[in-house]
């Protein structure tokens, strides 16, 4: 290839961004995977060297800079040049209005918002001077609205003007911004969700099931996928979109 192929992906120590990270690394990008404890990054790591790829385990609070510039710095220099940003580190603080601390507003926007902005940042100076970038941010469907998640819904749509904002100003080096907004995908957070409910989880998956027109839950691989087309060559002319990966439409 052409481009340099090293990858970063947050919050990839399970979930949705170990899937992407092991797919990318089935794509031929050498992988770096970020999340809040280095210890905590082993089993991606591992599943991706397993299958022959290259990966990088590194331990970084996404929303403090002089830690994402570390871990960008190290990414640099042990793994090669990163064009190729996935942000996807995020956590839940959900409750009603009424009873949500100041603490569960200001956590989520800083892994959420924060995270990404810092994380951009860092890596637009490499994809600047290389020409070349492809920077995927996860949204989700809760970006439209949802009850008891006031932090996580204006996060995640903040996180649609972000990613619109910077292919307006990085198209011209040849990078692109898109988003994901993911539906209901089965993951430790939806399993935590539904147990916070009083849900079996089961139930919960059936319910949400129910309400999809493709009859079925959202997987980690189905994100992966839609991932993995967006941070390709060939997605080049595709820009400042947000793609619900949802098993519908969505308003």
């Amino acid at each position: 290839m052409s481009q340099p192929r090293t990858a970063i992906v947050t919050g990839a120590a399970r979930g949705i961004g170990a899937a992407v990270a092991k797919r990318l690394a089935r794509d031929g990008f050498a992988v770096a995977v970020i999340d809040l404890n280095e210890a905590s990054c082993a089993d991606t790591v591992a599943a991706i060297e397993a299958e022959g790829g290259k990966a990088l385990a590194v331990g970084a609070d996404v929303s403090d800079s002089a830690q994402v510039e570390a871990a960008v710095t190290k990414v640099a220099e042990e793994l090669g040049t990163p064009t190729v940003l996935v942000n996807n580190a995020g956590i839940l603080r959900d409750n009603l209005l009424f009873k949500m601390t100041d603490d569960d507003w200001d956590l989520v926007m800083n892994v959420h918002l924060r995270g990404s902005f810092l994380m951009t940042r860092a890596v637009q100076k490499h994809q600047t001077e290389q020409k070349y970038g492809r920077i995927v941010n996860l949204s989700s469907t809760s970006a439209l609205g949802n009850r008891g998640q006031a932090n996580y819904a204006t996060a995640k749509a903040g996180l649609q003007g972000f990613t619109k904002t910077l292919a307006i100003e990085l198209g011209k080096f040849g990078v692109t911004a898109n988003a994901i907004a993911p539906g209901f995908i089965e993951t430790e957070m939806t399993a935590a969700t539904a147990e916070r409910m009083g849900v079996s989880f089961e139930d919960f998956k059936k319910g949400a099931a129910s309400m999809i027109p493709v009859g079925r839950i959202g997987h980690p691989d189905d994100i992966a996928a839609t991932a993995s087309f967006l941070c390709s060559e060939e997605a080049g002319f595709v820009s400042g979109q947000v793609i619900y990966v949802a098993g519908g439409p969505k308003d």
